[in-house]
C-alpha cells in the first residue's frame, strides 16, 4: 500500500472518529433537529386573518381543548423567538 493511500485511509478514519465525537457531544436528537431546521414552508396566513382551529393538550391532564373555544373571540398573538 502506498503512503498516499495510508494517509488517505488515516484521514478518513479520523474524520469518522471526529464525526462520532461530535454526534456524541451534540446529541443525536439535536443533529436531527439541525438537519430538519430549514425544511419550513411559507404559510398562507396574513395579518388580521382568523387563527386556525387546533387542538391543544391541557397541562392539568384534562384531555384536549380547542384553541378557538379557549379564546372565545379574544385576540391571539403568537411570538416565535429566543429570549436568551
Amino acid at each position: 500500500m502506498s503512503s498516499f493511500r495510508k494517509m488517505l485511509l488515516a484521514g478518513v478514519i479520523l474524520a469518522f472518529i471526529a464525526a462520532g465525537v461530535a454526534i456524541y457531544r451534540i446529541g443525536p436528537r439535536n443533529i436531527i433537529g439541525m438537519l430538519r431546521y430549514d425544511q419550513r414552508r411559507e404559510g398562507s396566513l396574513k395579518l388580521g386573518d382568523k387563527a386556525p382551529d387546533v387542538s391543544l393538550r391541557a397541562l392539568h391532564g384534562g384531555g384536549q381543548t380547542s384553541l378557538l373555544s379557549y379564546l372565545a373571540g379574544k385576540p391571539l398573538i403568537v411570538v416565535f423567538g429566543s429570549y436568551t
